[in-house]
C-alpha cells in the first residue's frame, strides 16, 4: 500500500491540505500530516491554517522519520505563511532533493511550489499560484495548467486545481483504475473536467 507525508505548518492553505489528504485516503493511501514550524514555533495543539481552521497534525515534523524510505511521496500544500514555512526550512529541502533522487514523488501545488526553487531543482516543468509566478517563470518552464507533471515532480496551480491535483497523484501512486474507483462515489458535476 503507497504512503505520503503531507506537510502542514501554520498558515497552510486548508483545501489544498485537506483535499489532497482526504483523496489520497479514499484511494488507500496512508497518509501522515507532518507540522513544520517556523522561528516563533510553540507547541500548537493544532496548526491554524490560512483561513483559521485548526487542523491537528499526526507528528511534528522530524527529517529523520520523514525520508523516501518510509514514504512513496511527500506533499507540501501552499497557503502564503504556511508554504514559506515549510520551503525555508533547510530540511524539507533536503528531502524534496532526496524524495526526487530516489524517484519518489513530491507534490507542490500553489505557493508550495517555492520548494522547487528554494530546494535547488533544476529547470523543468512546472506550475503554481500567479502570487509566485515571477519568483519560479525564470528558474523553471513555467506553465498555467492546472496540473503539471514534470517525472516524479507534481505541481499545481492552487484551492481551485486540488482536486486534480489529488487525482493525478492517486493515478501515479495507485493506477488509473484507482483514480476511477475514486472519483466515481465522489459525485462531481456532469461535465466535470478531472
Amino acid at each position: 500500500m503507497p504512503s505520503a507525508l503531507i506537510l502542514i505548518a501554520d498558515g497552510t492553505e486548508e483545501m489544498e491540505f485537506t483535499i489532497t489528504y482526504d483523496t489520497l485516503v479514499r484511494a488507500g493511501v496512508t497518509c501522515q500530516s507532518a507540522f513544520v514550524h517556523d522561528d516563533e514555533f510553540v507547541s500548537p495543539v493544532a496548526a491554524k491554517g490560512s483561513r483559521g481552521i485548526r487542523i491537528m497534525p499526526d507528528v511534528y515534523f522530524e527529517p529523520d522519520a520523514s525520508g523516501p524510505d518510509k514514504f512513496d511521496a511527500l506533499i507540501i500544500p501552499g497557503g502564503a505563511k504556511g508554504a514559506e514555512t515549510i520551503s525555508k526550512n533547510t530540511s524539507v529541502q533536503a528531502l524534496v532533493r532526496e524524495y526526487l533522487s530516489k524517484e519518489k514523488l513530491v507534490g507542490m501545488i500553489c505557493a508550495g511550489s517555492m520548494a522547487a526553487l528554494t530546494s535547488g531543482l533544476p529547470k523543468q516543468p512546472l506550475t503554481s499560484h500567479p502570487s509566485v509566478k515571477t519568483q519560479l517563470e525564470s528558474e523553471f518552464s513555467y506553465s498555467e495548467d492546472p496540473v503539471v507533471v514534470s517525472s516524479n515532480l507534481i505541481t499545481s496551480r492552487g484551492p481551485g486545481t486540488a482536486f486534480p491535483f489529488a487525482f493525478k497523484l492517486v493515478e501515479l501512486l495507485c493506477g488509473t483504475e484507482k483514480r476511477k474507483e475514486v472519483h466515481g462515489p465522489m459525485v462531481f458535476p456532469s461535465g466535470t473536467p478531472w
